[in-house]
């Protein structure tokens, strides 16, 4: 009776190792729902590097004012319906002005309207790119974030801030600041996919969670990552783990792993 005793607490200890017990329905719904949040706040950073994908990244040692008439050439080609215009703004700073039409413009998937201005300032040893993207609206909803990157010299830098209230969750606000991954053999922008990381917030009706988002990596154009994770600490010392896999995303699927539970695989709803 005690090796009986003892085979099944080190069964019981072997299978709270390897996960604990499964979650409940309830458990679940209320997890997904969360993701789903945290989701939401990494489409916001996403569209955000996507536009700025729309212009081409400032090649080290050339005329500033002769990249931006490039860029702007670069992005009329990119998308017919935006209207790209250049401007100096002062001795050492230009502009990429984006205009899309008020009725919508279709980029990568999404629709766009508004204007943006793209700011250029340094030379050919630095260069800082910066753009204030709050004046667009993409799929009908404000975009809260700005973009840019520093290149040339010591260090390059590509990142996205984003903050305010969650569109279509007005109840919830969030704050991003992501980066912009790098992979060998795998150009910034101007590829098919881009990859983010950055820490976060959420705050909602139960307060202010911490949110981690780990090489995510996104088709341009797609709502939902391919492959990466997304942690959420919740407000009441809980944690919800999204993981995203190449063969769950052809599904439509992701995986949620609750505090040390068992992980368990849902459909994605945008």
């Amino acid at each position: 009776m005690l090796r009986r005793t003892l085979c099944l607490a080190s069964l019981t200890a072997l299978a709270t190792a390897c996960g604990g017990s499964p979650p409940t329905q309830e458990e679940i719904d209320e997890a997904r729902d969360k993701a789903e949040v945290a989701l939401g706040v990494a489409n916001q950073a996403r569209s955000a590097l996507e536009l700025l994908g729309l212009l081409p990244v400032y090649t080290c040692g050339e005329d500033r004012r002769t990249f931006v008439g490039k860029a702007v050439e670069s992005a009329q080609a990119k998308v017919g319906c935006v209207t790209a215009s250049a401007e100096a703004l002062d001795a050492t700073t230009d502009a990429v002005i984006l205009s899309f039409p008020q009725g919508g413009c279709e980029v990568s998937k999404r629709t766009v309207s508004g204007q943006t201005a793209f700011r250029y300032s340094g030379g050919k040893d630095r260069m800082e790119l910066k753009a204030d993207l709050r004046q667009l609206k993409v799929d009908g909803s404000s975009l809260q974030a700005e973009v840019g990157y520093g290149t040339c010299g010591d260090e390059s830098r590509y990142f996205v801030l984003a903050e305010g209230p969650l569109p279509k969750k007005p109840e919830y606000t969030f704050r991003v600041d992501g980066q912009v991954g790098k992979r060998d053999g795998v150009p910034i922008f101007g590829s098919t996919s881009l990859v983010l990381n950055g820490p976060g917030e959420v705050t909602g009706p139960n307060g202010t969670g911490r949110l981690t988002l780990t090489e995510l990596e996104y088709e341009i154009g797609e709502y939902a990552p391919k492959e990466g994770e997304v942690l959420l600490e919740t407000a009441d010392d809980h944690t919800v783990k999204a993981a995203f896999k190449t063969t769950l995303w052809r599904l439509g699927k992701m995986e949620l792993t609750i505090d040390d539970r068992e992980p368990v695989t849902v459909p994605i709803v945008r």
